[in-house]
């Protein structure tokens, strides 16, 4: 897709950790909860809009990002939503829940609570993220990250 651009919003509350050949890969810049987006580098704004292999990319990028917040991460409880009612562009939140985080049982969206991430969490995160991945799955840097 050549003309992707990250919703401002988004842009602002998160970390831009790289991207696949299919999605932008974001971190929700509260490390209260591990909270990761991904965003198709597409024009539709629904999941159900997508072509199905573009489905099914989506979904295998679900599942990885699920296996690394479970087994590495090792939360409790994953939430899982594509949303949209405030950002329009199509993201999915991938968020790892405990019973010890800071909104347990409810939910994290829109809680006003926050604590952002060092660098060294952040290049720590991005270093287990990393080693995680199956071989032939590049997490290239954004050119326009931060």
């Amino acid at each position: 897709m050549t003309d992707f651009h990250l919703d401002p919003r988004l842009a602002s509350d998160c970390i831009i950790l790289g991207e696949t050949d299919f999605s932008l890969l974001l971190l929700m810049n509260n490390s209260l909860a591990p909270w990761f987006i991904l965003v198709p580098k597409r024009n539709e704004t629904e999941i159900f809009e997508l072509p199905k292999e573009d489905q099914l990319a989506l979904l295998e990028e679900i599942n990885l990002l699920s296996g690394f917040l479970r087994t590495v991460m090792k939360v409790e409880k994953l939430n899982v939503a594509a949303i949209g009612n405030i950002v329009r562009q199509l993201h999915v939140h991938v968020v790892g829940r405990s019973s010890t985080d800071f909104r347990w049982p409810d939910v994290v969206w829109g809680a006003q609570e926050k604590t952002p991430y060092s660098i060294a969490e952040v290049r720590s995160i991005l270093a287990a993220l990393e080693g995680y991945l199956p071989e032939g799955i590049l997490l290239k840097r954004w050119p326009e990250g931060r």
